[in-house]
């Protein structure tokens, strides 16, 4: 049944075609600007006219490794407008602005029950679809997002709030669940690797816990976008010794804390040297399963800590909403490079190849319908 069929009262004046431009992933380092079927909706479903995209490690990741079965639209850090609504639908209506998570956990199996919510098969069931194999779908025009996302995991954007700032909630709350897992406290020293996006904004979030901040990057580019966001306390890892810069901040013994914020696995052994005995190491962009090397009597004798963090959490989504809207940060400014759906191939090689100056790149279907 097409869409105009089922729900003609609700959707927008814009006619909806049949057809839309989507970046399709045919296989490892393959995806191509192809011509596919606008998605249709069900029953408590929204079909959301993209704006715009970010283009997160883990989209590259499947990517270059061909971990994913092909066919499949990427693109999962979502906002646009609501172009139709599917019957029963009653919290959104067409025209609305929207961002969208992709996943959203039961809430009743062991792992929700133990708040390990990236372990929860619903939430690796992902509601979000620009046609093929769900999987977030926001390299496209339209995107399907189905029921159980519509209620629990569709966020209307307040006037006065861009497409680009709400299309950081979702990278947010990953970054939000980091800072939790770490259990930062006030007063303590925090080591952060890496100063792209994520780690700019795992940076400001654990400044915000009341933690003093070093920051660290091969790039001079990087740590001056850094400083912009007040983080002054910066270490160049390309002339400067990281581990022994730490130390001297910290009376010789190493910060509190370190995060990871680059997938270099050769630097989980620098993190693990920069802090003290009893802290911790946060490993946040370790993604791909592999060896890595480190010294375990780190962990045993000197009861240091490694911890993981993975994906978004439910129960943060309310925080990460409120520090993205109420722009609390001004993540925009993040925004190195917007490529238009037709250079979508484009984007994806910039960011699988960043430059000194590329920071966050996103993608924006509603830029070139506005041409």
């Amino acid at each position: 049944m097409a869409i105009a069929q089922q729900l003609t009262s609700k959707q927008i004046t814009d006619k909806i075609p049949a057809m839309m431009t989507a970046a399709v992933y045919r296989g490892k380092d393959d995806v191509r600007l192809e011509t596919v079927p606008v998605p249709q909706i069900g029953p408590g479903e929204i079909l959301v006219k993209v704006h715009t995209c970010g283009i997160c490690g883990t989209d590259l990741k499947k990517i270059a490794t061909g971990s994913h079965s092909a066919p499949r639209i990427f693109g999962h850090e979502t906002s646009g407008t609501v172009a139709v609504v599917g019957a029963g639908v009653r919290k959104f209506a067409a025209g609305d602005r929207v961002m969208v998570f992709h996943h959203i956990p039961c809430g009743r199996c062991y792992y929700c029950q133990h708040k390990t919510f990236a372990q929860c098969e619903t939430y690796k069931k992902v509601g979000c679809t620009a046609g093929f194999e769900p999987s977030g779908g926001g390299f496209a025009e339209y995107v399907r997002v189905m029921d159980w996302i519509v209620e629990k995991g569709t966020v209307r954007i307040p006037d006065g709030v861009s497409f680009e700032q709400a299309a950081f909630v979702e990278p947010v709350n990953t970054c939000m669940k980091g800072i939790e897992r770490l259990a930062l406290e006030p007063g303590e020293t925090v080591l952060v690797i890496g100063q792209g996006p994520i780690g700019i904004i795992l940076s400001v979030l654990a400044k915000r816990a009341g933690t003093r901040v070093i920051t660290s990057d091969l790039y001079e580019q990087r740590l001056t976008i850094s400083k912009g966001f007040g983080l002054e306390n910066a270490v160049n890892s390309s002339t400067a010794d990281v581990v022994r810069e730490a130390r001297s901040q910290s009376e010789g013994r190493g910060v509190d804390a370190a995060i990871l914020a680059v997938g270099s696995n050769s630097l989980i052994r620098t993190a693990m040297d920069a802090v003290r005995p009893g802290g911790r190491v946060l490993l946040f962009a370790q993604t791909q399963h592999g060896d890595a090397e480190f010294d375990p009597a780190a962990v045993c004798v000197d009861e240091k800590t490694l911890i993981g963090s993975y994906s978004a959490s439910v129960d943060l989504q309310e925080d990460s909403v409120r520090f993205v809207m109420g722009q609390e940060m001004a993540l925009e400014k993040l925004i190195s490079h917007r490529f238009p759906l037709s250079q979508a191939v484009q984007a994806l090689e910039l960011a699988a190849h960043p430059q000194p100056d590329s920071m966050k790149i996103v993608i924006q279907p509603g830029i070139e319908r506005q041409k």
